[in-house]
């Protein structure tokens, strides 16, 4: 999907244009061949340059390639597979050509213009003529996505410890190796992010004007966050990993002890009806009232067992 847009300093208001002009921002989200070709011949960028970012295996990184600067970062997605959800990431790639276009590229459909425009308050209009204010708002949402990833996962983290204290599955295991591929995918996506806005930072690559700067700063702070936020939730991930194989040997042991008391439960009127079953004569009536006698006796015993069975925690 190509789309393009535009505004002015005079005409403040994004608008989708149908052609490729200086000054807009060309957005490629899982884009056709043929797209690619189109930006390609109209904008003079590197094609390879372009593709590049399109790598899903691509980290966080600046390329420069004559007036041609790319700066691919990463963005946090959620994905699916056999043992369910989990989060990854996706590479984007910021390119600035000639100082005439800005071009944001990914493998996926991410709306960034909906993204940029709900944080509107902190990082102000998107203006697609200020390519290096653009390009550093982009940097600051991505930080921002991360944030939001990350408080999902400690939203999921939440339920799992709920069910992880009942389960003996291997169900709930896949999913903490889920989360345990999710943390490291995140956590290595925010620490190259943030090499690429610390390199961005020094002002050689991309001209830092003094309005732009704090956006740049800001965008530095929520990914340093982002990555505390990610240490943490990892340490929390180990400990839960360390603690799984106790609280299913836990779980085995108690329902080990609830079918043992039960087995004995059980064996009271069994050995009752064995001892009654044998050939001799014992001290009550054998006929209708005996019957009723051994019953009484059976439930009795079998009641009391039952009792204290329970009182020693030995039926929960």
């Amino acid at each position: 999907m190509l789309n393009i847009l535009k505004n002015t300093e005079t005409k403040k208001m994004l608008e989708k244009i149908d052609n490729i002009e200086k000054g807009s921002w060309i957005d490629l989200q899982k884009p056709t061949e043929s797209e690619i070709k189109r930006v390609v011949e109209e904008t003079g960028v590197d094609e390879i340059l372009l593709k590049s970012a399109l790598d899903e295996e691509e980290t966080s990184h600046i390329d420069t390639d004559d007036n041609q600067l790319l700066v691919s970062i990463n963005m946090p997605i959620t994905e699916k597979n056999n043992k369910g959800k989990y989060y990854t990431t996706m590479p984007i790639g910021i390119l600035i050509v000639n100082d005439d276009y800005i071009i944001t590229i990914s493998s996926g459909k991410i709306n960034l213009v909906d993204m940029l425009s709900k944080k509107k308050k902190i990082v102000g209009e998107i203006a697609t003529y200020k390519k290096s204010r653009l390009a550093f708002q982009l940097l600051y949402i991505t930080a921002v996505e991360f944030l939001k990833y990350l408080t999902y996962m400690s939203n999921d983290l939440e339920a799992f410890e709920d069910n992880l204290t009942k389960s003996m599955s291997n169900n709930e295991l896949l999913k903490l190796i889920n989360y345990q591929k999710s943390m490291i995918f995140l956590n290595t996506a925010l620490k190259t992010n943030q090499s690429v806005i610390e390199r961005l930072k020094r002002g050689k690559l991309i001209k830092l004007y003094e309005e732009d700067q704090d956006i740049l700063e800001d965008a530095a702070i929520e990914n340093r966050q982002a990555i505390e936020m990610a240490t943490i939730y990892g340490e929390i991930l180990n400990g839960m990993t360390d603690i799984y194989g106790t609280v299913v040997s836990n779980n085995l042991n108690n329902v080990m002890k609830l079918l043992t008391s039960i087995t004995v439960i059980l064996s009271i009127p069994t050995l009752i009806a064995s001892i009654l079953g044998m050939n001799v004569i014992f001290p009550f009536d054998t006929g209708v009232s005996g019957f009723y006698i051994a019953m009484a006796i059976t439930i009795i015993i079998t009641i009391s067992v039952a009792v204290w069975l329970n009182k020693k925690d030995m039926l929960k």
